[in-house]
């Protein structure tokens, strides 16, 4: 069993920045297969950041994700962020997920 916890959401008016925790727990040893995803309200999920540096189009250049492996804990760095960057957004790693943090962007 593995557990994914995320942390960092909150309500941030646009083009401020947000910092997203996920730590791992359980039998997990390498984290570098945790990945960030979202889901805005009324859309599917979609990948945010996957690996070391491949993101989806609508955040390249304002997100950024890293790792920090004997914390067991991945970071999503979200700067200038949208209100189009509403939602909430989830790490995973297999079929394994988090619950969930929520990130609301004002206009």
């Amino acid at each position: 069993q593995v557990q994914l916890v995320e942390s960092g959401g909150g309500l941030v008016q646009a083009g401020g920045s947000l910092r997203l925790s996920c730590t791992a727990s359980g039998n997990i040893a390498n984290i570098n297969g945790i990945n960030w995803w979202r889901q805005a309200p009324g859309k599917q999920r979609e990948m945010v950041a996957i690996g070391n540096n491949i993101y989806a189009d609508s955040v390249k250049g304002r997100f950024s994700i890293s790792r920090e492996n004997y914390k067991k804990t991945v970071w999503l760095q979200m700067n200038n962020l949208k209100p189009e960057d509403t939602g909430v957004y989830f790490c995973a790693w297999g079929v394994y997920w988090g619950q969930g943090t929520q990130v609301t962007v004002s206009s």
